[in-house]
């Protein structure tokens, strides 16, 4: 099941709300919760969520024995955390090693379970919080299978701390306007999703499906840059309905983007893209391997290795390394010339430079990203950059994906990828900007109503990490 389904959208989550509603009691709406979010994951493979039990079974254990006064802390801290790898290391990367050893894959026996790579994660904070401080310690197991397992953010983030989100699973509140900021919310996740990155997803898509040796320059570009536009409406969108969803149950995620194709330099970006994975790993990985506490090169190193496991994360593939190391590349090589960096950013010429700077690494290595193999992914940069002249077949592909509307969208997402709404709410006060607000919803729910019953939706694309 997923959120810009008929199925969720007009069944699941109207009687999950009514439910919750009529349901007294913070603890026995938490196990209403539970049960909500385990039928949600069992919509998506029921033979996986013996997976997402085990997970959380386990943790709840080793967390109570970190939780215990005794000389062994650090022991049961790296059974937990190694067991959690493992799980996710046989799921993911076993057919990964395998195919580098040449050895059969066995992808049909251990299918990837929906969002393991966002449970696992979860698990390893409440494990490594409950660490550092005993009073984390959660003795009531329907608690942490919230934790770890609420469907708002189970399959796709945002990735909530333990230490941020723990007092909310025994302390929250739902008021009328939580309920309608939620619902709003919810929307504008839908209407990125439905109108924004779908549009941008039939001319990327369209693009990746042809032969790399007929695109032409221009074509390859626009590949590129619609799977910008798609990845980050799709991704935010996500974000966006995950964060309005738990709003209508009380609680409050943290924000995953921030206009992150404004940035001027790759350290920027990933301040605003993706910021609750960039902080679990500054958190659970960068600290603890020394940061930058080391001088510069030991920073370089740290950021290496933050960043390979970045983009190992994404994906068990050389295509998703090679995005990650390319992305640590550039974070090292800025964190040794921040200086002059600085400098550059003092002058106006100096920020367009530095922001078209950014903008070339990034859609480059989505390029990467997106490609289905190495070789796939380095013929499609070949062609953005051999300034190839369209040929007939390229300027009919063209023509026939780029359609208006398309295009009209596509041209909307460009907009919306820059910070218009804080610049609206900031000359719209007070009721107008409600006004405002409200009325832009109904209309997105309107236009997502027609996008939905056209019959065509798609997964996220982060459900498969």
């Amino acid at each position: 099941m997923v959120f810009n389904s008929p199925a969720f959208l007009f069944m699941f989550l109207p009687i999950s709300c009514a439910l919750y509603r009529l349901v007294p009691g913070r603890r026995a709406k938490n196990i209403l919760l539970c049960v909500l979010s385990a039928l949600f994951y069992a919509f998506g493979g029921l033979a996986q969520l013996p997976v997402l039990a085990l997970s959380a079974v386990w943790n709840y254990l080793l967390g109570l024995l970190l939780g215990r006064e005794n000389g062994r802390r650090g022991l049961w801290r790296t059974v937990a955390v190694l067991g959690d790898l493992a799980l996710l290391g046989v799921y993911k990367y076993l057919d990964f090693a395998l195919s580098i050893l040449g050895l059969p894959a066995l992808s049909r026996a251990l299918p990837l379970p929906l969002g393991i790579s966002f449970f696992t994660f979860h698990a390893v904070s409440y494990i490594v919080d409950v660490y550092r401080d005993r009073s984390f310690c959660q003795r009531r197991f329907d608690s942490l299978f919230l934790y770890i397992a609420f469907f708002p953010r189970l399959l796709a983030g945002p990735i909530v701390r333990y230490k941020e989100g723990a007092s909310q699973l025994d302390d929250r509140s739902v008021t009328a306007e939580d309920a309608v900021a939620g619902l709003r919310r919810l929307v504008l996740g839908m209407a990125k999703k439905l109108l924004l990155s779908e549009s941008a997803a039939a001319v990327a898509n369209g693009v990746y499906a042809l032969a790399p040796e007929t695109v032409s320059t221009s074509l390859a570009w626009l590949g590129a840059v619609s799977y910008c536009l798609q990845i980050f409406f799709d991704f935010s969108g996500y974000s966006d309905m995950a964060i309005g969803l738990g709003r209508l149950f009380g609680f409050t995620f943290p924000e995953n983007f921030d206009y992150p194709y404004v940035s001027e330099t790759l350290s920027e970006f990933w301040r605003r893209w993706h910021m609750s994975l960039n902080r679990w790993f500054t958190d659970y990985l960068y600290i603890p391997l020394g940061g930058s506490r080391g001088g510069k090169w030991l920073a370089v190193r740290n950021k290496l290795i933050v960043f390979f496991c970045t983009g190992l994360w994404h994906g068990a593939g050389w295509t998703f390394i090679l995005w990650g190391l390319w992305h640590g590349l550039f974070v090292s090589l800025e964190g040794l010339a921040k200086d002059w960096l600085d400098a550059l950013r003092r002058k106006g010429a100096g920020r367009v430079l530095l922001h078209a700077y950014t903008l070339l690494v990034v859609i480059t290595g989505f390029v990467m990203f997106r490609a289905v193999s190495l070789s796939q992914g380095f013929m499609l940069l070949g062609r953005m950059f051999a300034f190839r002249a369209g040929a007939l077949e390229s300027a009919l592909a063209l023509r026939a994906l780029l359609t208006p509307a398309r295009g009209a969208f596509m041209g909307l997402g460009v907009l919306f990828c820059l910070p218009v709404g804080k610049r609206l709410a900031s000359r719209l006060e007070g009721d107008r900007w409600e006004i405002a607000k409200n009325a832009a919803a109904l209309l997105g729910l309107l236009l997502c109503v027609l996008a939905l019953s056209g019959g065509g939706f798609s997964p996220f694309i982060y459900q498969q990490f």
